[in-house]
């Protein structure tokens, strides 16, 4: 059946419980995991800009430094908990402006035969407003998505 899945994650309590579901299954049907956090990049629009580059600069550094940290951290969580299940793990770590973009990229390039992604469950506007990656990835990934709630 499957044989590699890729686990997209953010760190967020919804993704975190996405990665424990889809290392049991991994182990269930003795597969192996492919682990990825796609981090966005600095927006200047994040921070705004009063004319003084010295704050930018510093403002981007500190994103940088902090995505790292959060990026390391959340990967080696994932890495601890397949290790503890027996699951063979790869860790990825990307960045993209378009993070449903680099889980299709990284599942193809990974040859992954299923993603396992975790959702929100919004609705309406506020999946509108906020945007679900997790349905930009269901419409526009050839491979079969598996979502959980």
């Amino acid at each position: 059946m499957y044989q590699r899945i890729l686990i997209p994650t953010d760190g967020s309590e919804v993704a975190s419980k996405a990665v424990a579901q889809g290392l049991a299954l991994a182990k269930a049907l003795d597969a192996s995991v492919i682990v990825l956090i796609a981090l966005e990049s600095f927006q200047v629009s994040y921070f705004a800009v009063a004319g003084d580059a010295t704050n930018l600069s510093a403002a981007m550094d500190g994103f940088a430094q902090a995505s790292a940290r959060h990026a390391t951290q959340v990967l080696a969580e994932a890495r601890t908990a397949a290790e503890a299940a027996g699951v063979p793990v790869e860790t990825v770590q990307g960045e993209s402006d378009r993070p449903h973009e680099a889980i299709i990229a990284t599942a193809e390039a990974q040859r992954a035969d299923l993603i396992v992604m975790g959702s929100h469950g919004r609705r309406g506007m506020a999946a509108l407003m906020i945007g679900s990656q997790t349905t930009r990835v269901l419409t526009s990934s050839t491979i079969p998505v598996l979502v959980l709630r």
